[in-house]
């Protein structure tokens, strides 16, 4: 199976070449997904404790963030550039972005009570809604498919740096992050973007496994799904903060 290219920074298509590995040590669909699964424990581990101390102390909860977005920040690099320390590095950034996570969480909450439980149920939803339809063949990743994806999420992307830089000067996009139509309607479209790079990511690991990719690669495709379901997380959680505003 031809390796596959996805939106996801933590993907590309020098991630399982060129790596001979020994019998019983090459990367596995189950050690993968056991991977992941406790990947997420520490991640939602972390965000519980940091939205007691968020809750309790607020205070603090701006600086767990910027321990979360600056350790988080550090931490994917390393994982992404030496893709073999992913077994350390990997739990790592999941812990640190559970620490952002939490707070953001408990933030959003204080104004939108019941906000949060609805979008992690929504985030694992969404995940385990589209690995059935992508298991029983209904999505099918094709070129088009893959670059229509992947060209969505860099604009995305850019739009957001844009938006970034230009907040400096005074510029901001009100009707695009607030709670009118055409702000719910990006919101909407980027979530379905950011759900679509789920699929994009199970065909990459899908393709790493029947290459026989070394066995830390288990590690790096969980840290890799961690990051595309936290950016889905946050961007449902800031459509539902659209809606509640329209009530």
């Amino acid at each position: 199976m031809p390796l596959m290219r996805t939106s996801n920074p933590a993907f590309n298509d020098k991630v399982f070449r060129g790596e001979g590995v020994a019998l019983g040590d090459s990367m596995t669909l189950n050690g993968t997904v056991n991977k992941t699964g406790l990947l997420l424990v520490f991640a939602i581990a972390s965000a519980a404790w940091t939205w007691n101390v968020a809750t309790t102390a607020p205070e603090r909860a701006m600086e767990l963030t910027l321990v979360g977005v600056i350790g988080g920040l550090v931490a994917s690099m390393v994982t992404i550039f030496k893709k073999s320390w992913a077994p350390v590095t990997a739990p790592i950034y999941a812990v640190l972005e559970g620490l952002f996570l939490g707070s953001v969480s408990a933030l959003f909450e204080a104004r939108y009570p019941g906000i949060a439980i609805t979008a992690v149920g929504l985030t694992f939803g969404t995940l385990f809604a589209l690995l059935l339809v992508y298991r029983a063949g209904l999505i099918r990743v094709t070129e088009k498919f893959r670059l229509g994806v992947v060209a969505a999420t860099g604009g995305i992307c850019f739009f957001y740096f844009l938006t970034f830089i230009l907040g400096f000067f005074g510029i901001h996009f009100t009707s695009v992050f607030g709670s009118g139509l055409i702000g719910i309607g990006f919101s909407l479209f980027v979530v379905i973007i950011a759900a679509l790079n789920l699929v994009l990511d199970f065909d990459f690991i899908e393709s790493g496994v029947a290459a026989s990719a070394p066995k830390y690669m288990e590690w790096y495709a969980g840290f890799a799904l961690l990051v595309t379901l936290v950016w889905l997380y946050l961007e449902i959680l800031r459509l539902l903060a659209k809606l509640r505003d329209r009530r």
